[in-house]
């Protein structure tokens, strides 16, 4: 089965509509049948950007559920082991703008052995892995 790695960019795309990427989000997402793989700390940065609006608080709140009881969704946890390597990775790479929460996606993606994130955000490029959404 295939894992891809769903970055805050997808997510994002797909519960604005008018966003530039929603339709090959919700493209890809309608059309993929292998096992995603996002982090709290992706989820974490997605309820921050959604925060400004009762409806993106709603938008968020039932995307998390879905992923919850979607059998072939994981959310990797927060916890203080993928925190310090992933402040290690930021620490190590001062001349990139790899936020932290790419770096915990990045810790996790090799973890994982995973190569492809579904996401358009060219910073998982620098770090070695294929982007879906070009």
């Amino acid at each position: 089965m295939k894992t891809v790695f769903a970055d805050t960019f997808v997510w994002l795309a797909l519960v604005h509509p008018k966003d530039a990427w929603h339709e090959r989000a919700k493209n890809f997402l309608d059309e993929f049948s292998g096992r995603i793989v996002t982090t709290d700390w992706v989820l974490m940065e997605l309820a921050d950007a959604l925060a400004g609006s009762e409806q993106g608080r709603r938008e968020f709140v039932a995307l998390r559920a879905d992923l919850h009881s979607d059998p072939d969704a994981t959310i990797v946890p927060s916890d203080s082991e993928l925190l310090q390597q992933a402040i290690d990775l930021y620490h190590a790479r001062l001349d990139k703008q790899w936020s932290l929460t790419d770096c915990t996606s990045f810790v996790v993606m090799q973890r994982e052995e995973i190569t492809e994130a579904l996401t358009g955000d060219h910073h998982f490029e620098q770090a070695g892995f294929v982007i879906l959404l070009k």
